[in-house]
């Protein structure tokens, strides 16, 4: 045997030199090393700033041919996947299956691990074909590693049904697999603290970028206003505040008007917006939004300025 044949070439199971005495470090060592570690995730995600512009346009491209978005992993990265759709429709206004989370060893794997879940290849093309993949939609793998079976596997069926594939990975992905994809998005965030815990840096760094294609994607697709979310689904006492103080501050009204818009817009913030800026019912805010392509902006006009602290 020689020195390098235990040498693993993936980046994420390499071991890294700054951490090799964390098991003796003290507990304010190891939140300064794990720190230390986590402040390369930014520049790692800035540095993909062109293939997440191509990822977000593939998502628009999706989305408005009817298509939806198809997160698929194991694991760390097919929680993470699983967690961005699942925040879209509270955030958004999106139906459930607009932006779609697929896990290697379904619904289990979200709350425990589920052993060689992510080695099961005939899974994965199960999975797409359950989702009924179609040539309309963008399926994104996700494997921090790169060489995730699971996720392979996926991406393969969805090239082969004529979908848009993405790749999110944490190193070299094979050459086979980056030829299959529209856009790799490759993190070099370099070895982890613990070797190859790629729920460390590789989680973090994954999760800036799932938030950032589908943030991206809905902003492209008008369900902002200015920075307002103002497409959100109000299932909460949070939310619910939240969408009334979005009126009143749009339209200039205070909350028991504001109240009174959303009620006769069926709960739907975006269309009290319309309705308190333009001066219009329901009926005739819903033609100026649908004239507007669904852009408050285009409808009504900019969104009043932010207000510095100091002003509030």
């Amino acid at each position: 045997m020689t020195a390098d044949d235990f040498l693993d070439p993936r980046l994420t199971e390499q071991r890294n030199p700054r951490t090799e005495r964390i098991d003796v470090a003290s507990s304010l060592e190891i939140v300064d090393l794990l720190n230390a570690e986590d402040r390369a995730v930014p520049e790692a995600v800035a540095r993909c700033r062109d293939a997440l512009a191509v990822a977000i346009d593939l998502a628009v491209a999706a989305l408005r041919g009817g298509g939806r978005i198809i997160y698929v992993g194991a694991g760390t990265s097919g929680r993470l996947g699983v967690l961005d759709a699942a925040e879209c429709p509270p955030t958004f206004g999106t139906p459930p299956g607009l932006v779609v989370g697929v896990i290697a060893g379904g619904s289990e794997a979200l709350v425990r691990s589920v052993e060689g879940a992510e080695d099961d290849v005939q899974a994965a093309t199960a999975a797409l074909d359950d989702q009924g993949v179609t040539a309309a939609d963008l399926v994104i793998g996700i494997a921090a590693s790169g060489t995730t079976p699971f996720v392979h596997a996926a991406l393969t069926r969805a090239h082969a049904l004529g979908a848009s594939t993405g790749l999110v990975t944490c190193t070299e992905p094979p050459t086979a697999l980056r030829q299959r994809c529209a856009v790799v998005i490759q993190l070099a965030v370099g070895p982890e603290a613990i070797t190859g815990s790629t729920r460390l840096k590789s989680g973090t760094a994954t999760k800036l970028v799932l938030n950032t294609i589908t943030t991206g994607a809905m902003i492209r697709l008008g369900k902002a206003y200015g920075n307002l979310m103002v497409d959100l689904m109000a299932w909460s006492d949070k939310l619910r505040d939240r969408g009334e103080r979005i009126v009143m501050e749009c339209a200039a009204v205070d909350r028991e008007r504001a109240r009174a818009l959303i009620a006769e817009a069926d709960g739907s913030v975006k269309l009290a917006v319309v309705m308190g800026r333009a001066g219009v019912d329901a009926q005739r805010a819903r033609a100026l939004l649908a004239e507007a392509g669904g852009f408050v902006r285009r409808a009504v006009g900019d969104p009043p300025s932010v207000r510095p602290p100091s002003a509030r």
